[in-house]
Order: structure tokens, then sequence, then C-alpha cells
């Protein structure tokens, strides 16, 4: 007799970002008319940059020729992708190549496929706050998860411990999502040295490296000495390049990384040939001119817009002598809710008085409460709204 995965039963009844969604739309029914200032979602507002646009242009002209034409892509990528991806990393002196590149349909989908690498006794550390689909994917999976909690005792960034030694899987965000707290070189490394010595994995998400500023903070797990013998490295072009409505990412297995005689690298070339058919080759074209050099000069002038609207709102969050931490180095900054009020309520605060939408801590983990997300990905004035509307609330 058929059964359903059971462990769907486990998962939470609703979703974060839908749990937003139901409130501001009942708040927009019984205000019609209501301009909402939206700090919430991590969906960028700006569009792709013009270098992606005519290679995106070039990519469908292809298509309408004969000799041009492409059918199905490779399974783990275009070559012409993975090798400016692979020579990407090499410019900041790290040494792999394009067989160690795996181009995917972007992180999130990435995240969860990567668990086919693991045996499901296998546990799962999960550094909270935390985007929640790394629980919800392992929950899915039928995984342990451990969960390590992080404050502002230790910045949101956990070290080592005795309870994270049973942890086959080690996620690790850097800079965070939530938090906006970004790992330094030695605190990398002490997560590498511990993986190395109990045979963990590191999951590293690098979703927002091109963020980073502090020189001092490691774009890559793999600037760490070690990390190629303990160390997955999923990146995305969502918010480095303006591809949330576009979807594409990579992922990073060096040849070096083995356990009980098997090679992750090579299982995942197994895995990506037998569930999918590879990423459009138009999507692929876009996507190498992001590593051009005109595509990177211009989304770095995307991404200094996003930051300057995170400049705004810690000049606010300054002067009203909030605690938060990221906006530096990451587009996510991590306030704690003034007053003593909960994640939640902070929320209702916010959009009945000001209007302002942001993303409650809670969402994020159970030491998320109290603490309080605010995205800077949105419009210049209406950030700078936002932020003037915060200062007359708390000020």
């Amino acid at each position: 007799m058929l059964r359903p995965n059971m462990h769907y039963k486990e998962l939470k009844d609703s979703y974060l970002f839908y749990n937003i969604a139901q409130k501001t739309k009942a708040y927009l029914e019984a205000h019609p008319g209501t301009h909402l200032y939206r700090m919430g979602i991590g969906d960028v507002s700006l569009p792709l940059c013009d270098a992606v646009i005519r290679a995106l242009h070039e990519g469908v002209d292809d298509q309408a020729h004969q000799a041009s034409f492409h059918g199905y892509m490779p399974e783990c990528g275009a070559p012409f992708l993975r090798e400016v991806i692979a020579a990407h990393y090499r410019k900041r002196g790290i040494m792999i190549s394009e067989e160690e590149v795996f181009v995917s349909g972007g992180a999130s989908d990435e995240l969860g496929d990567i668990l086919d690498l693991f045996d499901k006794e296998s546990s799962a550390l999960i550094m909270e706050p935390a985007y929640p689909a790394y629980v919800d994917a392992n929950v899915i999976a039928g995984r342990k998860i451990i969960h390590l909690s992080a404050g502002e005792w230790n910045g949101f960034l956990p070290e080592p411990c005795q309870e994270a030694a049973e942890a086959g899987l080690i996620y690790i965000c850097s800079p965070n999502n939530p938090t906006g707290a970004s790992f330094s070189r030695e605190q990398l490394a002490q997560w590498v040295s511990f993986a190395n010595e109990t045979g963990a994995v590191i999951l590293f998400d690098a979703a927002y490296e091109a963020f980073i500023e502090d020189e001092t903070i490691p774009h890559s797990i793999f600037e760490i000495k070690g990390a190629g013998t303990c160390a997955i490295e999923i990146c995305s072009l969502s918010k480095t390049a303006g591809f949330t409505g576009t979807r594409l990412g990579y992922t990073v297995i060096p040849e070096t990384l083995e356990r009980n005689g098997m090679n992750f690298r090579e299982m995942w070339v197994r895995n990506r040939t037998t569930k999918t058919n590879g990423i459009s080759y138009i999507l692929q074209k876009g996507g190498a001119a992001v590593f051009s050099e005109e595509g990177q000069r211009q989304i770095r002038e995307n991404i200094r817009y996003y930051k300057e609207n995170a400049a705004v709102l810690m000049k606010a969050l300054d002067s009203l002598g909030i605690w938060y931490c990221g906006g530096k180095n990451a587009p996510y900054i991590w306030m704690k809710c003034p007053e003593g009020m909960g994640s939640w309520d902070f929320f209702d605060h916010l959009l009945n008085e000001i209007q302002v939408v942001g993303t409650p801590g809670e969402g994020f983990g159970s030491c998320g409460e109290g603490y309080f997300r605010f995205s800077t990905f949105g419009d210049r004035e209406e950030t700078k709204e936002a932020a003037k509307r915060l200062i007359g609330l708390f000020g």
C-alpha cells in the first residue's frame, strides 16, 4: 500500500512569508488605497544589468537559427559558464576547475536537492536564526536537526561546540540571512577544522557574498585552508545580479571531498545526469555575462544602490539608539525590537502605525523572537520614507 511522506506532517502549518502576505492583505482590505513600504521579503527592485539583457537577447536569437540552436544542455552546466565561474574563483586565488562547478536553477533549489548526497541518518546542524528552508528541507527528508542558537552575546556567529559534534551536516550562511552577520576568516577556520576533525560536511550558503566590503571577511569557504576536504559551496545570482525572477546559481564541489570511499563530486554528476536535463541555454548565456568585466562593473553599481539603502536605515537606527547587526556587509539589517516588543507584535505595530512591512525574527527560529529583519532591496525614496517614519514613531 502506498504511503505518503509522513514527514510533511512535521512541518509548521504555514510559511513565514505566507503569514506576512495574509496580514498585509487583510490590512489593505481594511484600508483601501493605503501605500505600504515593503522591506520584508528579500526580492530585488532593480532590473537586470545591460550586459545580461544583451546576452539574453543573443541567446534567444541563437535559438532562431539552426547553426546556433541549442537543444538539451549538459546536465551539470554549459562549459562556457562553468569555465567563467571557475575563472572568477581563480582571480581570488581559489584554484578550482570547471569540473568542480555545477550550474543550478538557484540556491534555494540546490539547498534542497543537495541533501540527496547524504544518508538520512546523518543529522543536520542549523545555526539559528536561519533561513526557514534549511529546516524544512531536512524535516521533509526525515533528518534529525540540531538547533544551535545564536544571539547578541556572540554577535549571532556561533562557534563549534560539543553539541555540534553529533552533526553530519553543518549549515553556514555568511553573510547571514536573516541577521546580516558575517564570519571572519578566523571564525570560519574554526568551523573548517571542526568539520575535518568530526567528518562532517559544511554546506556553505554564499548567496550574499557580493555584498561584502570588509576585506577581512571571506567571500568563499574555499579561502580557508582545509575547506576542500569538508565543504560544498552553494551560490546564487539572485541577489548578486538580480536573477530572482530569472533563476540561476551554481554549486562548487571539490574533487577532494570524500567520505567512506565515496567522492561527492562524482556522486553529484551522477545525480544531475539522473534528475535534470540541464538549465536553459538562454539563461546560462545571460549568466555568463555576469562574470564579464562589464557585467561585474554593472552589478557592483546595483549592489552599491542597495548598500546605500542600508546606510539610510542604519543611520535611522543609530539615531534611535536601537541595537542591530548586518547592513554593512549584507543586504539585511537585523534589529532588536524596541520597548521589549515581541517580533510579531512589532510587525503589527509598524504595519498599523507607519505602514512599514518587515520580517518578524521569530519566523527564523525561536531565538529570533524579539528581533526584526529589514531588507534593503527596495526603492531608494521608499526606504528614506520608511526610515523617516521609524524615527517619527520611536524618536
